[in-house]
Order: structure tokens, then sequence, then C-alpha cells
């Protein structure tokens, strides 16, 4: 067979536009990825947007980002504004933030795992816009093809019931507007305690003994992909929910393991720098720390073929997401695949539900969830905390009480990062290497690794330009991706 060059583009199912460009090759008798390239299609411009603002402007703004995890960006945004403020949020304000941003986390792992993956591996109902579709293959009987797919049409009711529930204090989801430095703008009542509590307890039993056990059904049915998708199987976390007011002790921890390792390593923000050698940004930004870190477009560039910087940790790629969280905080003890992102996101809901409980619980009555935040002349700070797909970090700078700095990390740009000045690949592109493809029209088992990441490129990229020419499509829904290909560098 010759080399051929095939192009998910756009890859559906996520949020946001991604491109996927994979090399396959005869290796040993069977067709698999020898090479691959994450593309980032759009422009990401939010710093830009607040650079001059008042910095109170940056969770409502920020949060705009996007609609799956809008309370990630709006908490990031507020610890770095507490930081710079030196103050930090009373108990009241410290507990709604968590529920309201679990809340957000139990929808997202629902959404992801039911409406985002599922398909990768069970074939949708027979009528649009589920069909034309790819071939899934059929290992699942249509009994247990049914079951998955009525739990399909449920989790559609129970991720809106997440919304519902994060809504009560968070006055509405997405993009609440709650979320302030210094705390919280809701004052908590029992009536809406109660109600938070009884669509609590139902999400935890959907979880419990719908969710894991689909989760883990899949995975014994496809178990070949424990053992595909590892990648660089470096692992990252920023930690997140803070079970004390200063923020010293969290429910996932801050660390990092080295290629699989359990040996939880230290994290230090110095370490972070963003390549751009690959990325359509100016290379007099390269290599820096987000502190100093600055977002310059430059296209087209030389060699450059993404809008996603590169970011690293000691010049090194890390993944991030529920099983980077799971594994570092000790709940997870498997390896790193496409089905342990799967089982990890599975059952990291399950402890986030149950930590909910307790936050619920100790939330008090009629207490003040603010502490006072007088914007300071100058200031610097950091947030630090967790999106569903992984760390994410805002850095902030302030000067004459407005913003003169701002830099954004998402998770997704980690994970689905292009080549970094050093060629090294990013995580998701790491992770296609050796993937066995057994229809290049149809590379299904591309999709399962891809979406086993859970990449948010709404988080990542903003702005689009029409591409000047199309190679040979595949006819496809917005359920199954088109496909572009290329043999030996000639369109075909």
């Amino acid at each position: 067979m010759p080399t051929i060059i095939a192009a998910i583009d756009p890859v559906t199912r996520i949020e946001g536009h991604l491109k996927i460009e994979v090399t396959v090759d005869t290796v040993n008798g069977a067709q698999q990825v020898v090479d691959a390239k994450a593309v980032g299609t759009l422009f990401r411009g939010f710093e830009k947007i607040l650079e001059g603002r008042d910095p109170r402007d940056a969770a409502i703004i920020t949060s705009r980002i996007c609609g799956v995890c809008p309370t990630s960006h709006a908490q990031a945004a507020v610890l770095g504004l507490d930081a710079a403020c030196g103050i930090t949020a009373p108990t009241a304000g410290r507990l709604m933030r968590n529920l309201v941003h679990g809340a957000c986390f139990i929808e997202s792992h629902i959404l992801h795992f039911y409406l985002l993956s599922l398909l990768d591996y069970v074939s949708g109902p027979g009528m649009a816009p589920w069909t034309p579709g790819w071939n899934v293959g059929n290992r699942i009987g249509k009994r247990e093809s049914a079951s998955f797919l009525n739990h399909y049409l449920t989790a559609i009711e129970k991720r809106r019931k997440a919304h519902e529930m994060g809504a009560i204090f968070g006055g509405r989801l997405p993009h609440s507007p709650a979320y302030i430095s210094g705390g919280f703008t809701a004052i908590a009542k029992s009536s809406q305690k109660n109600a938070f509590a009884t669509i609590l307890s139902d999400l935890r039993n959907f979880i419990a003994n719908v969710y894991i056990p689909d989760a883990e059904r899949l995975a014994s049915l496809h178990s070949e992909y424990y053992s595909l998708g590892r990648g660089h199987a470096n692992l990252l976390s920023y930690g997140v929910y803070r079970e004390n007011n200063s923020g010293s002790e969290l429910l996932f921890h801050r660390g990092r393991l080295l290629k699989g390792s359990r040996d939880v390593l230290p994290l230090n923000t110095a370490g972070i720098s963003e390549h751009v050698t690959h990325s359509w940004y100016d290379q007099d930004t390269h290599n820096l720390n987000p502190s100093g870190g600055d977002t310059v477009p430059q296209h087209p560039k030389p060699g450059a073929y993404s809008w996603l910087k590169a970011p690293r940790y000691d010049n090194l790629p890390y993944e991030l997401g529920p099983l980077a969280r799971m594994s570092i905080t000790g709940d997870y003890t498997g390896g790193v695949s496409v089905m342990d992102r799967h089982i990890a996101r599975a059952h990291e809901a399950l402890k986030i539900a149950d930590a909910m409980q307790v936050w619920l619980n100790a939330l008090p009555v009629g207490a003040s969830a603010y502490t006072h935040c007088s914007v300071p002349q100058t200031g610097t700070g950091i947030g630090l905390t967790e999106a569903p797909r992984g760390a994410l970090g805002h850095w902030v700078d302030i000067a004459n009480q407005k913003v003169s700095h701002y830099q954004i990390i998402t998770p997704t740009c980690w994970n689905v990062s292009p080549r970094d000045g050093n060629g090294v690949r990013g995580a998701l592109e790491e992770a296609l290497i050796g993937i066995p493809v057994e229809n290049i029209d149809e590379p299904i088992e591309v999709l399962r690794v891809i979406h086993s990441f859970d990449p948010c490129l709404d988080c990542a990229t903003h702005v689009m330009r029409p591409k000047d020419k199309t190679v040979v499509r595949i006819p496809s829904t917005s359920f199954t991706p088109p496909i572009t290909l290329r043999s030996n560098n000639a369109r075909t």
C-alpha cells in the first residue's frame, strides 16, 4: 500500500474546530499511523480583548470562551484576581464556587461519554442526523446496542439537569455571573439546598448505576484500547476544588507523573513555557513563561501548522484531564490509554458527586459569600484550576487598576498542541502513532483516540478563514467527519 495522508477536517462531535492529519503506512503487514499533526484551525484572542479593561470583567468575559467549561474560566479568573488583591473567599463563597463548578464537570463528563464518544463504538439511530455514518464494527449485539442508545437519550436529560442544578446557586448556566473576585454573588437558602440535593441524588444514581457500568462494559468489549493511545504518558494536574479557604487542601491534587510512573512530582508554574515554532504566532514569543508571554498572531509562517501554541513543562509535553487528576490523586491506578481515559473520567464523575454532597451539607444558610475586593493600582495574580478536560491557568497583571497583561493556557492547548521547538509531538499527536487503521476511508480507530482526550477547541481558537482548495471528500453527517486523502503527496 502506498503511504496515505488522511485529513479528518473538521473533527466532529467536539467543541470547536479541529483538523487531524495522519500519515498511514504499512508496518509489519498492517496499516497504521506513522505520523500525525493536530491542527487548530482558528485563532483565539481573548487575552487581547482583556487588555485595558477592569480586572473584574475577566470572569464574565473569559467564561464566554466556552459553553461547556465556562465556570472553569470564571473560577480561574477570580482566583487570579483574588491573588492580586490579596484576599480569599469566605466559606460560603468557596463552597458555592465548588458546587457550581462541580455541576459543570458532571454535565461535561456525561456529555463526553454518551454524546461525543459512544457513537465511535455503537451505531446511532438509523435516521438523520446519525446517517450516513462510519462502520463501527459489530461487537455489540442488538440488545446491548439498544441499551446503550437508550442511555444515550437519557444522558441528554441528565446533562440538562446538571445545568439546572448549577443554576440554582449560579443564577444560570452556562456563563454564570455569580463568580466574582472575593467570592460568590449568591446567599444560600434552605429551599435551594433542598432543590440542589434532589437533583444531585438523581445524577449520582445515574453515574453510579448507568454511566460507570456502561463505560466498563464498553471497555470490556474493546479491551485492545487499553493498549492503544498511550502517547508520552506524562500527566499533569493543577489540582481543583478547595477543601479549605486558603486552598492548601484540594480534592484533586497538584503535581506531575512522568512516563506513567506513580511517583508524584511537584509542579511550579515557573517551569511552564509556551512554544510557538510550529504555531502561527510571532517567533519572538517562543518559549516564554505565561507570566511574560504574549499572543501575537503571525500567519502565514514557515513551518507552522496550528493556531494552538505548544505548552511545555521543563520542555516536556504533558497530557491533562480526568486520567491525570485521578492518577495524581491516587484514585486511579490503571495505565494511560484510550479506555483508561474513559474509565477514569466516569469514576471521577462519581468522586465529584460524592464531594458535592459533603460541600452542600456544609454550606451555611444565609451567610455572606463575599469578601470585599478593592482592585489594586498594580498587582499580579495566577489563577490555577481544572476544566473537565484538564489544567487551566490564567495569568493577570494590573497597572493603573486595569488589565495590562493577560495570558490563558487551556487544557486543549496542552493536549492537542503541535510540535514544540524541539520537534516533539504534542500529547494527542503522539498518542496517534501506531494506531491500526483497517479502512483508510473511514479511520474510526483514529477518531476513537481523538475523542478520548475530549478536545475543546472553543477554548483554544476563535476566528476562521476559508480554505483555498478542497481535495477528495467523503460525504458525512455532523456526526461523521469528512475525510481528505492524499497518496504519496499526489492528490487523488
